[in-house]
């Protein structure tokens, strides 16, 4: 990462220290309480680019002491089709900038509002380049632990790209004795949390970016989250539930059964390698994946 000091201010410096490594930003893509994400362009290499800039000052102290390490770290040894391409980190005195390959058409929640429904086929083809996308982060040793339709984006192509690494974290392969290492970070957002992290127990987060995969492929096909967050005990008795599908919507069988078993307690939750052997997997867009194995 390369580093440098600012003391202009905030619009400026950002102008500045782009502009020095070769960016010219464009328009906003989206924002939170402390960073933003700006499309730009990199004269350099003549091409479009996301940049994403985390404000120091506005971060959450515990997000600037761990998590941004850990995002830095993790985001340098990802390099998978299904997984947005991080290109270069810039520091300075206030910022981190993350420059980051540009998926062009927006996040799968926002297609989800436009489109409503996903039809079946097309959410084969994303869920199979999802699967593809966290295995290849599992077997990295890195769990991503907020996976949500807002965080899956849609290139110019519409292959799927997993983003926003801020809550991930490296080195959680299994030790030699097969055993995972156990999360106390109970991260991410709700309406995607299993209930194990609901309850605040110790979790493999492998297990639980299982879960998210789950409640994605349940949103793409009924076109609504299959949880109520807005109250936390209604949200942890759901999903200690069996999960219900829309009646009105007509689902085939063989989907329900593995959002059944993607969707249950984590002792008897699906595995990533059964999920590829599942009959619905192996029979809609069974050459859906972009990657080779």
């Amino acid at each position: 990462m390369s580093q440098e000091k600012e003391n202009e201010s905030p619009s400026k410096e950002r102008m500045t220290v782009l502009e020095a490594h070769g960016f010219q930003l464009g328009k906003s893509l989206g924002y939170g309480s402390y960073a933003t994400v700006k499309a730009a362009h990199s004269t350099k290499h003549d091409c479009k680019v996301a940049i994403k800039i985390v404000s120091k000052r506005r971060a959450p102290p515990d997000y600037i002491a761990k998590f941004l390490p850990r995002e830095i770290e993790v985001v340098k040894i990802l390099k998978h089709p299904n997984l947005v391409c991080f290109l270069q980190s810039i520091e300075t005195t206030n910022r981190v900038y993350f420059i980051m390959e540009l998926a062009g058409n927006g996040d799968l929640l926002d297609v989800i509002k436009r489109e409503g429904v996903i039809p079946e086929q097309q959410a084969g083809i994303w869920f199979h380049q999802l699967v593809a996308g966290i295995a290849y982060c599992h077997r990295k040793g890195v769990v991503h632990r907020d996976l949500k339709c807002e965080n899956v984006l849609l290139d110019s192509r519409n292959n799927l790209k997993i983003t926003d690494f801020g809550f991930a974290r490296g080195g959680m392969k299994p030790g030699l004795d097969g055993k995972r290492i156990l999360s106390e970070t109970y991260c991410g957002s709700y309406a995607y949390a299993p209930p194990e992290i609901l309850k605040g127990i110790p979790y493999e987060p492998q297990v639980a970016d299982i879960w998210s995969t789950g409640v994605i492929l349940f949103t793409m096909v009924c076109g609504r989250l299959p949880y109520d967050d807005s109250n936390h005990k209604t949200l942890l008795r759901q999903v200690q539930s069996k999960i219900v599908f829309p009646s009105k919507i007509n689902l085939d069988t063989d989907l329900k059964d593995l959002i059944q078993n993607i969707l249950v307690k984590c002792q008897e939750r699906i595995t990533i390698q059964n999920i590829r052997r599942h009959p619905w997997f192996t029979k809609v867009a069974p050459d859906s994946e972009i990657c080779m194995f």
